[in-house]
Parts: structure tokens; sequence; C-alpha cells
């Protein structure tokens, strides 16, 4: 297998110089840029006709391209460029790009990794992906077409971004017999658009991906354009001056590098800044403070480490951290906060539900978080805002975010690697959404924890029992609140401290603002699992009798306890046996259309995949069931202290 070799390299290889050849390449700088635009835009085809000026094609895969190019018919041209990159079957039989295409080619000048992203509009969410490392945007235009909505929108994702280099290709000039007229209008009406959203600037080039037009060589047929190839501006672009902008030492720990008892240091890639021996650092968010007695790689110690390098970082002290922990200038430490403001794009087919508990990742720290119903959401056309409840698959809305605990972080607009998140659904563990922080709210500045001399152990210990949380979920009429009150009646005759939480009745005062919607029952549960923890905290065996139709929710709750002291009991009864007991009439009245958002008719319920205790009501009684349910909590343990 051979690759076409462009002059500059067929020298080095005649002069059998392979080390300098091979030099050449390690010292040439990087450009990560993706191109976007709307659907039969040309990107693949751009892409491919980099690919093939740059002279990166194997032989092998030239044949097979132009084989391919046969088959599937190009227009009279000899290869269909866009081959190169749509690799997915699917692509090929639809003839468009449904995910991101990563590929790697080389000039004289500098080393490329590009991003080929999807024009869908069901696919910005792919697009994101793309954006997220890249430095520079190609918004493709077809001159035929204009500007379209999805050049608005992914113009205005790119700024969102953080990237600050947009380039206008105006493609398949050759089919508007390459008029100027044509690239001049198009370029004022995207300038108008870009001054809109804040960018300020941008170059603009016309040239054809198919013919190969200003991609690597001037175009004879547009001498009117001065300007720069494609291949020429990537080359020339400056990327290096945007990374150092004066900003502090900060390296997110991705592990703690310890082979042997001589050797502890901390290993990560630096996000922002310089580190040196002797530097003094702190560990955020704990706040301790050391030196840098050390900076290592594989080749060996460094004078000097800076941005984008993956080093590991010795101490001069044995203090603690670990992966999650950020290491910082110890004089310019980010912000830690647990509720914050930011930007949101959703990525999922199932809409954001306020309220319930993502993971939060960002960086190397994994938290657990929620997003507050958004205060409104971007028209990507207009720049409106507009009211909303929740986020929809490609809404772009900002909202404020709660986490568990105190995250380290910057503003976005400073700091990409601390500023940009993912959230991740806890069931699926699929990441549907991903964030831009823009501040940290100042309430969470303002509260902390106050300490409390008396422990929940003393608590516990005062009563002779260990907190437990008996959760009881099931259908509307499958019996929890009767077993579950059984349940308490025989914990109080053996003498423990108990309190049961009923549904109905906390709708009555603490959740009386709260309907049924999906929403609601997600913030219906999150105040019972709060004050269920309190309770806890207090060393009572709480029981609560709710329906909880979603998984999440009740792992939500099952975090908040601490381990093995939350007990899952699902009541099951088939949906036909609970329909048949109908005590509160509930169910005639949901089949009728009275009563909306009913769990078992029109509302999913997610029953437990590995409850702790399964009853089957069909099987046994309701004082069987709470004679089983109390045996198995008095097995459990440490009950009398």
């Amino acid at each position: 297998m051979t690759a076409a070799v462009p002059a500059y390299q067929t020298d080095a290889l005649i002069a059998e110089d392979i080390d300098a050849y091979l030099a050449l390449h390690q010292t040439k700088s990087m450009l990560r840029f993706l191109t976007c635009g709307s659907v039969d835009d040309g990107k693949s085809t751009l892409i491919g006709r980099l690919l093939y000026d740059s002279k990166m094609i194997f032989e092998d895969q030239l044949a097979a391209l132009e084989s391919d190019s046969k088959r599937v018919g190009t227009q009279g041209q000899e290869i269909d460029f866009a081959l190169l990159v749509d690799g997915l079957a699917a692509e090929r039989e639809q003839g468009i790009t449904i995910d991101v295409a990563y590929r790697f080619f080389a000039t004289e000048k500098r080393k490329f990794i590009v991003a080929d992203t999807p024009g869908h509009e069901q696919y910005t969410r792919n697009m994101v992906t793309g954006a997220s490392t890249a430095d520079l945007a190609v918004i493709l235009i077809d001159a035929r077409k204009g500007v379209l909505t999805q050049t608005r929108r992914h113009s205005f994702l790119a700024h969102l971004l953080g990237i600050r280099h947009i380039v206008l290709a105006v493609n398949k000039m050759d089919l508007v017999d390459y008029d100027q007229g044509v690239f001049d209008a198009i370029v004022a009406d995207y300038r108008a658009f870009a001054s809109s959203i804040g960018i300020a600037d941008f170059t603009a080039i016309p040239l054809s991906g198919l013919r190969g037009d200003n991609i690597a060589q001037r175009s004879g047929a547009m001498a009117w354009y001065a300007g720069p190839t494609l291949i020429e501006h990537l080359e020339g672009v400056e990327v290096d001056a945007d990374a150092d902008r004066g900003w502090p030492f900060r390296m997110p720990v991705q592990w703690v590098n310890r082979p042997n008892l001589d050797f502890r240091g901390f290993s990560g890639l630096i996000a922002t800044g310089s580190v040196r021996p002797g530097d003094p650092v702190r560990v955020v968010p704990s706040g301790r403070t050391s030196s840098v007695s050390r900076v290592v790689t594989m080749d060996g110690d460094l004078d000097e480490a800076g941005a984008g390098q993956s080093v590991t970082i010795c101490l001069a002290d044995e203090i603690d951290c670990s992966r999650g922990d950020v290491l910082v200038a110890a004089d310019a430490p980010p912000q830690v906060a647990d509720q914050f403001e930011a930007t949101l794009v959703w990525m999922a087919e199932d809409a954001l539900q306020p309220g319930r508990a993502y993971w939060l990742k960002l960086g190397t720290q994994n938290v657990s978080a929620t997003v507050q119903p958004p205060k409104y959401t971007i028209d990507v056309n207009t720049m409106a805002e507009l009211s909303a409840k929740t986020l929809e698959l490609n809404d772009i809305g900002v909202a404020e975010v709660y986490t568990d605990r105190g995250i380290v972080f910057e503003r976005y607009g400073d700091d990409r690697d601390l500023g940009g998140f993912i959230l991740i659904d806890k069931v699926t563990n699929a990441t549907v959404g991903a964030g831009l922080i823009n501040f940290a709210l100042r309430r969470s500045q303002n509260v902390h924890w106050q300490a409390i001399e008396i422990s929940r152990e003393a608590h516990a210990a005062q009563k002779s029992q260990r907190p437990r949380l008996l959760w009881f979920t099931g259908l509307s009429g499958s019996g929890k609140s009767t077993i579950a009150n059984l349940v308490e009646k025989r914990l109080h005759a053996l003498g423990k401290h108990s309190f049961l939480l009923d549904g109905d009745n906390v709708r009555h005062g603490l959740n009386k603002d709260l309907g049924f919607t999906d929403t609601d029952r997600i913030e219906n549960i999150r105040r019972v699992g709060e004050v269920a923890k309190l309770m806890t905290d207090a060393g009572l065996i709480v029981l609560t009798a709710f329906i909880s139709p979603f998984r999440a929710e009740r792992e939500m709750v099952r975090a908040m306890i601490p381990d093995g002291e939350f007990v899952e009991i699902f009541v099951d009864t088939p949906l036909a046996v609970a329909e048949a007991r109908d005590v509160k009439g509930l169910y005639k009245k949901a089949r009728s259309g009275e009563l909306k958002n009913f769990t078992g008719i029109d509302s999913p319920y997610e029953p437990p995949e590995a409850p702790d205790i399964r009853i089957d009501t069909t099987a046994i009684s309701s004082e069987e069931a709470a004679e089983r349910i109390v045996e198995h909590v008095l097995a459990l343990g440490n009950d009398d202290r």
C-alpha cells in the first residue's frame, strides 16, 4: 500500500531522510476545524477535495473511490469526493451525512483535524460535538440558495461555543457561472446576520469543492477574487495567540500516579497557563496549598509545561488530591459553586425534565445535578428569547443548574475546558445535553453548611436503632399505603422510632402546589426525598408510600441516603388487579378522560429492575407482606445498639 505524496515529501524520501521528514511533521502546528451548513451544501465533497489535493489518499483508497464513484454516479465527474468522508452505509444510501466524521490531513505548513458535521436540523447535536474542540469553523453556503436557517443556527452555535475564526465558504460557484454579484450579495446578507449575534469578523471565500476552485489552487474563473485559497487561509490563521491569553495555571487531575511508595504525582492535561518547579499551587475545591517539586513526562522532567501538555505534577507536601480535583495557581484560584446559570443545548429525543437528577460531567468532575425550568429558549432565526417550560431536541435555552456539591469552574467564555459540561441520563447513561456556564448564582456563595454538634449517629444511638428509609413504590391501588401502615404498627410495637410519609397526605400540605405532570411528579418525589433524608438524619425509620413512577427519581433519593439505609419495596400488583380494586375511583375517572396524567393509563410507570423487596399482592396478604418486610429490616442488623 503506497500513498501519493507531494513534492516536498518526495524529495525527502528520495534523500532517504526519514528522520527529517518525521521531525518536520512533529514540529508542525495543529488546527482543528469543522465544516457545517445546511443539507447538501457540499461539506463532504469539500473535505474529500482537501484530502485529495493534500495527497492524503492511499492508492487503494483512490481505486475504491473511483469504483464507488462510477457505481453511484457523479454527474459527469470522474470522482465523487464526498464518498471519502461519508463512511456510514446509511449516509451513502441516503446521500447525506448523519454523524460527525473526523479526518486527518496535512500540508507542508500545518497538520489538520477536520470534523464533517451533519446539515439536517435533527442532527444539530452532532454539530455541537464537532464544534466543542474546534478552533475554526468553515460554514458552507450553496451559492444558489444563499443564507438559510441552518446557516444561522450553525453560525450562532459556533459563536456560542467560542470559535473565534469563521470562514464563510460560498460553495458551488460553478453552478452560478462564477458570478461575483451572487457572491457579494451572499456575503452582505451573512454579514448583517453575523453582526447581530456578535461575530465581528469572518473570511469569505468563493469556491467549488467539486471543481477544486479556490481550494488549493486559485481559480482562473474567478479572477475578480483576490483573497487566499481555502488551504492558504487554513495554513495561515493564528490560533496559538488565542490559546495564550495570559490565563493562570489550571490542570484537572485525571488520576493519581503512584507506581511505587517512592513516587506520588497527579496526572492530567494542562488546560490553561503554565507551571514550573517551585510554583505555589492550590488544590480546589479543598483549598489546600503546596508547591511543585517536579513536572514529569515520559521523556523526563521539564523545566516548564504549558497548556495542551499532558504531565504528572509532584508536590512538595503530602496533601489530599484525587481525580476530580483541579490543580491551580495558588494566587488565582477558579470559582467553586453549586448553583449557576448556563446555556444548554438539548441533545436527546426525550425532553428535559426540570428537577430530575442527571449526572453532570465537567472535565474530570462528575456530580449529580438538576436543571430548573428554562428562563427562555433562543430562536436562532430572530435571536428572540422565547418562554419555555422545558427543552426539546436541539433547543438552545438558558436555565439555572444546581449540583449536589460545589464544582470547580470558569465562565465558558474565559475557559472552554472548565466552563463546558455535559448532562448524562442516570438510567440510560446517554448524553442528553451540553452546557456552557455563564456565571455562578450569588446565593450559592451566601449559603453554607452549619456545623451541628449532635450528629446523625448520635441521634440513632439515642434511639438504639439504625436509620432506614423504606420506600414503597407501585401503582395506585396496589396496596402500598395499607402495607406501609401495617409495617409501621409492627415497628412501633417493637419499640422502634418511625414515621410514615403517605403520598396523599403529603399533597395536602408540603406538596399541595404540585399537579400530576411528569415535571410535578419529579418535584414531588424530590421534596419527599429531602424530608425523608432529614428524618433519617434524626435517627428515624422512615416509611414512604408513593407511586414514584420514574426510576431516575427513586435512584435520586437512594443517592441521598447512606449506603445500606435505602430499602426499595416494590408492591407488584398487575394493572388489571389495581384497576379492579379502584378504591378511590381514580381509574374510572382516568378511563373516561376526567383525570389526566394518571399513572398506568396515560402516564408511564417504570417498575424497579432490582428492588430490595418485591411483594406480589396476588400471592400473599397485606399482613404477610408486612411481616416479611419487618423481618427483612431487622435482619439487616445494627437495629439494636
